[in-house]
């Protein structure tokens, strides 16, 4: 189908939206369910409306802006991401994803084409973790793998604000069922890739089969609060150098067992935290990923051993608390294929590839088929204001896109 496509309308609204919540060094900073991120979604809501879309929002703030196809009764083909960013995030992570689906649905209002199914544009509420935890929370509750209570009552990680009064205080508290969405027919995700492999090999695409096993934990360890200069160092109970001990083991575990997996502490935090006092306690956030479930739990099961036998020695108590937790996901092969088809016809240089990064599809893809595609970014640079991508992998994934979305609307299937 050879639809008025405009890969300059598309980086003309990256660039615009970037202009919602700008930090230094080029990035955005637009944290879920904040002033910023009710911004950024009324701007795609008035996008969304000047081509005719019907705009629509959930109980969790997950918004959906629909375009009618020819059979209303079909289910509809949802395409999307996120527009919610990190802290010191970049312009692409998410974005590109919704905003490319936007360019879809807008060339085919401009052409007046009708597809058989119903698509409908999706922006997942807090899908970067970093205010609301877990990370996709939005997404975990429209597929039902979280209660709405339990969305709802979540608490902000920097203030404790809940996550259904941060909606009501943006505006976004929508009425519409969560779970309506997981009755799709099909579910795609474009994203940039976030690492370096397929700039570094030359590729301009990955059609993404399936996702790592992951499990992230709060790890508590607790020891004794003491004087720094009174206390001598065998009669310590010191939180902070247990724990150092533990982070090192757990890396060597990785390394020893599976290098080609994941091993990250993501925050630390440590009690007292002042001068002159030995830290009683320390608290981590601590993940494991790697692309077979077995193998992750046997990392689990030796870094959680050892991590007892440090306690044991140093006189200290820890707790490791899973909080965000998925096992290895595997993308819909009829929907790759059709990724793998689009990317022919377009000349676009791809390989298959698995994702490391959690993502809404990883939700989507319990209730429905799904599968993601990856644009590269520069060095692989990604959650950084520096994070960047050429016009020309842009435009490929959007062809690319749009060639696979709309095929799938027009099915007979």
């Amino acid at each position: 189908m050879n639809l008025p496509l405009s890969p300059d309308r598309l980086w003309d609204r990256l660039m615009e939206m970037a202009k919602i919540g700008p930090i230094p060094g080029g990035g955005s900073n637009r944290p879920a369910l904040s002033k910023l991120d009710g911004e950024a979604r009324a701007l795609l809501r008035r996008w969304g409306e000047e081509i005719g879309l019907t705009v629509t929002v959930d109980r969790l703030g997950n918004m959906a802006l629909r375009r009618e196809g020819r059979d209303p009764a079909r289910k509809p083909v949802l395409v999307g991401s996120h527009l919610d960013t990190q802290p010191s995030g970049g312009k692409f992570d998410g974005p590109y994803g919704v905003l490319s689906g936007l360019e879809i649905l807008h060339a085919l209002h401009e052409s007046g084409t009708i597809t058989e199914a119903p698509i409908v544009l999706v922006n997942w509420t807090s899908e970067e973790g970093c205010r609301f935890s877990p990370s996709m929370i939005g997404a975990a509750g429209a597929m039902g793998i979280l209660s709405e209570e339990a969305v709802l009552n979540a608490p902000a990680i920097d203030d404790g604000e809940r996550y259904g009064d941060a909606l009501r205080a943006t505006g976004w508290d929508g009425t519409g069922d969560p779970g309506a969405l997981a009755g799709a027919a099909a579910y795609f995700e474009a994203h940039i890739e976030q690492g370096p492999v397929l700039e570094r090999e030359g590729y301009d695409l990955g059609i993404v089969t399936g996702g790592f096993a992951t499990e992230r934990a709060l790890v508590t360890v607790t020891g004794e609060t003491s004087h720094a200069g009174t206390t001598p160092m065998e009669m310590r109970r010191d939180a902070l150098l247990g724990t150092a001990e533990m982070m090192s083991a757990a890396e060597a575990i990785l390394h020893r067992i599976a290098p080609e997996g994941r091993m990250t502490v993501c925050r630390f935090m440590v009690d007292p935290g002042a001068d002159g006092v030995v830290p009683g306690e320390v608290r981590f956030s601590f993940d494991y990923r790697h692309p077979s479930n077995e193998t992750l739990d046997r990392l689990l099961s030796e870094a959680d051993a050892a991590f007892a036998g440090i306690a044991a020695r140093r006189n200290l108590a820890v707790k490791r608390e899973p909080y965000w937790t998925f096992r290895a996901v595997v993308f819909d092969q009829g929907l790759a294929v059709r990724l793998r088809e689009a990317a022919t016809r377009n000349n676009a240089r791809h390989r298959d590839m698995l994702s490391g990064a959690g993502h809404d599809a990883y939700h989507a893809s319990a209730r429905m088929p799904a599968v993601m595609l990856f644009i590269p970014c520069h060095g692989g640079v990604s959650h950084h204001p520096s994070e960047s991508i050429s016009r020309e992998w842009s435009e490929k994934g959007l062809r690319v896109l749009a060639d696979a979305v709309i095929a799938t609307a027009n099915s007979k299937e």
